[in-house]
C-alpha cells in the first residue's frame, strides 16, 4: 500500500511502525475472510482491510478520530485472524493497537459511553475493587432481563456475564514449594479477573506445577498486567501497569519462565517489549518478559506428566481462544497434552472465529458478541462433548453464558489427570 506520510510526522516512532504496517498491505482481501465482523454483516469497513484504510486516511492527514473511525475500529474484537491468513505480513495488531489510542486521546465519546468505559478501567484491572462490584452485581443479576428490556443493553450484557457464586479473594504474594526436588521456578501472574471470578484455574496450575518439580512464585507489587485498558486505548494505564510488573518479576531471581493462564494477558505479556521500546529504563527488561513469558500449556509440554488413570474417558471440545492461537500461535500444545493424558478432544468447527469475548468487548458491543456466542456455542453443541476446554477466562465466561455444557480451563483438566483435583464445575455438572 502506497503512503504519503512526511519526514516530520516519520520522527515518531509510532507513526514510523504505523507506516511500515500499512505499506506491508497488498489489498488482497484474504482477511475478510476469517474476521467475524465481516463473516457476520459483510461490511468492509468492519473488515480488517476496511479498518486499515481509515486508520491510514486518520493518521496521514493528522486529523482526530471521526465518528466513522472509533465505530468501525470500536466494532473490531482484536482476535488476530486477519493476522493468521494475511500472506502479507501485515502486523495489524500494532496498527489497530495505535489506532485505538489515537481514538482515544482525540475523539470525543457520548457521555454515557465514556462513563461506561471509564468504569471498567476503574474496576476490572484491580482484583479488590471488581470483587466488590461483582457482589453489587450479584444482587441485580435477576433483573438482567428487564435492564435489557428498557434499553439499558450493556449494563444487561455485564450482569448476564457476572457468576452466580460468591467472587472470591484473589491470592496474596507468596511462595508454593514443590512436593518433590525442584526442576525448576517460574513467577505466575495472578493479578487479574481470573482469582477472582475462577480461583480453580490458578489452583489447578500451582497443583500441577509444584507436583512435578516446579516452585511457583506470586511476587509483591504484581499486579493486571495491562490488556484491559490497553485494548480500550488507555495506553498510558497500561503502560504504568505493565511497568509495575516488570519491576515486580525481575526482581525474583533464577525464574525459568513467567506463567500466564490467560491467553488474553499471555499476548499482551508478550508484547511488553514492543510497548515499552522506546523507554530507555525499561526497554530491555521489557524484552527479557516477553522472551521468557510463556503460556501455561506452552510451560507443561515439555514436562514428564504422567496420566493417573483416575480420570474417566471424556469427549473434550476444544475452543482455541483467539489471543492463545492468533495471537501467540500456540495451537498444537494445548491439544497434545489433552490427548496424551487420555482425553478424546475434538477440534471446534470455524474454530478460527472469536466467541466474542474479546476483554471488554461483549460487554462494550453485546449484540455483535451475542451473536458470535450463538454461532460458537451451536458449532460446539453439535459436537456432542462432555465437557469444553478452552485457555481464556473471557472465552470461558463467554461460552459457558450460552451452553449448559461445563466449561473449563484447560489446564483443570491436565491437572486432573495428572492427580490433582475434579474441576469443580465438572463436579457441579455429573449426575
Amino acid at each position: 500500500m502506497q503512503t504519503s506520510f512526511t519526514l516530520a510526522q516519520l520522527a515518531d516512532p509510532h507513526i514510523a511502525e504505523s507506516e511500515k504496517i500499512l505499506r506491508a498491505c497488498v489489498h488482497c482481501g484474504f482477511c475478510t475472510a476469517t474476521c467475524p465482523t465481516y463473516v457476520l454483516d459483510g461490511n468492509e469497513l468492519d473488515s480488517p482491510r476496511g479498518r486499515i484504510y481509515l486508520i491510514k486516511d486518520m493518521l496521514e492527514n493528522d486529523r482526530p478520530a471521526s465518528h466513522d473511525v472509533a465505530r468501525h475500529i470500536d466494532r473490531c474484537l482484536s482476535c488476530l485472524a486477519c493476522m493468521t491468513t494475511c500472506p502479507s505480513g501485515v502486523h495489524y495488531m500494532h496498527l489497530v493497537d495505535y489506532a485505538r489510542e489515537r481514538i482515544e486521546q482525540t475523539y470525543q465519546r457520548p457521555l454515557g459511553e465514556r462513563l461506561l468505559r471509564g468504569m471498567l478501567a476503574a474496576l476490572m484491572p484491580y482484583p479488590e475493587r471488581f470483587r466488590m462490584a461483582l457482589f453489587g452485581a450479584l444482587l441485580l443479576k435477576p433483573f438482567a432481563g428487564l435492564v435489557d428490556a428498557v434499553g439499558f443493553k450493556r449494563l444487561a450484557a455485564m450482569l448476564a456475564l457476572t457468576p452466580r457464586h460468591l467472587p472470591q479473594r484473589p491470592l496474596a504474594p507468596q511462595v508454593f514449594p514443590v512436593t518433590d526436588a525442584r526442576r525448576g521456578r517460574v513467577v505466575l501472574l495472578a493479578g487479574c479477573v481470573n482469582d477472582v471470578l475462577a480461583p480453580e484455574i490458578n489452583a489447578a496450575t500451582i497443583s500441577a506445577l509444584t507436583r512435578h518439580g516446579i516452585e511457583v512464585v506470586l511476587p509483591n507489587g504484581a499486579g493486571c498486567c495491562g490488556s484491559l485498558v490497553h485494548h480500550m486505548g488507555r495506553e498510558r494505564q497500561a503502560l504504568a501497569q505493565a511497568r509495575a510488573n516488570i519491576d515486580a518479576w525481575c526482581a525474583i531471581q533464577d525464574v525459568d519462565a513467567i506463567v500466564v493462564t490467560s491467553s488474553g494477558c499471555g499476548t499482551t505479556v508478550k508484547e511488553y517489549g514492543f510497548m515499552l521500546r522506546t523507554d530507555s529504563v525499561y526497554a530491555e527488561r521489557a524484552a527479557w518478559v516477553s522472551r521468557v513469558a510463556k503460556d501455561v500449556t506452552q510451560f507443561l509440554a515439555p514436562l514428564p506428566l504422567a496420566p493417573s488413570g483416575k480420570t474417566p474417558k471424556m469427549v473434550v471440545a476444544y475452543h482455541a481462544a483467539c489471543s492463545l492461537q492468533h495471537g501467540q500461535k500456540v495451537t498444537a500444545e494445548p491439544k497434545q497434552l489433552l490427548a496424551k493424558l487420555g482425553f478424546t478432544v475434538l477440534d471446534i468447527p470455524e474454530g478460527h472465529l472469536c466467541c466474542g469475548s474479546a476483554g471488554t468487548y461483549n460487554i462494550l458491543q453485546p449484540d455483535t458478541a451475542r451473536r458470535l456466542r450463538e454461532r460458537k456455542v451451536g458449532t460446539i453443541e453439535r459436537l456432542r462433548p462432555d465437557v469444553i476446554a478452552a485457555g481464556n477466562i473471557g472465552c470461558m465466561t463467554q461460552i459457558a453464558a450460552g451452553t449448559a455444557l461445563p466449561v473449563v480451563h484447560t489446564v483443570e483438566l491436565i491437572d486432573w489427570a495428572t492427580g490433582g483435583r475434579c474441576p469443580p464445575r465438572l463436579q457441579e455438572h455429573q449426575p
